[in-house]
């Protein structure tokens, strides 16, 4: 089966994508396709350039991606108690194809920052209004204080209490899949 992977950040040192690469080593027997969206960069939306230009092609590839896949793994990355820019700006040109982005994808979702929060707003966000975006959400996590819990030289979490709800977390995928 295929899951569909990515951090909701553009940027090249995530956190977020360092989480959501450790995450994808939990689920065994499943082929994880990683992607980095800044591959989809477009201009801001609005309804202007929409009309004037229509749906970039990047919306378009993004919205097939989504599509091509049997379940999705998304760590989102907060800023300012929201969704990075870059994120917002896919999933607003993306929501135009069609409202269900996710198209009733399996999903679960993640997040960690750096504060002791871990980006537990944006999550909150995410999870409340995952289902009108189709999503069929089967789990989410967030994870806290990053650095503290993170070892950046193996790759992987080092408390062993977020190492078993991460993983059982993400096994709920698994499960969908098998």
């Amino acid at each position: 089966m295929k899951i569909l992977a990515f951090a909701a950040t553009n940027s090249t040192k995530s956190i977020n994508r360092q989480l959501l690469s450790y995450a994808g080593t939990l689920i065994e027997e499943a082929d994880i396709e990683v992607l980095d969206i800044n591959d989809y960069e477009m201009p801001l939306y609005s309804s202007d350039r929409e009309a004037a230009d229509g749906i970039p092609e990047q919306a378009h590839r993004f919205y097939q991606k989504i599509g091509s896949a049997d379940a999705l793994l998304i760590s989102l990355a907060e800023h300012n108690g929201s969704y990075t820019a870059a994120y917002k700006n896919l999933y607003d040109w993306t929501s135009r194809i069609d409202t269900k982005v996710y198209q009733n994808k399996p999903t679960v979702m993640l997040s960690t920052s750096p504060g002791a929060g871990g980006a537990a707003n944006v999550l909150a966000t995410a999870t409340k209004s995952a289902p009108f975006f189709g999503a069929d959400l089967k789990a989410s996590m967030s994870v806290p204080s990053f650095f503290d819990n993170f070892d950046a030289e193996s790759g992987r979490l080092n408390d062993g209490g977020l190492v078993k709800e991460l993983q059982a977390t993400v096994l709920r995928l698994k499960g969908v899949l098998a």
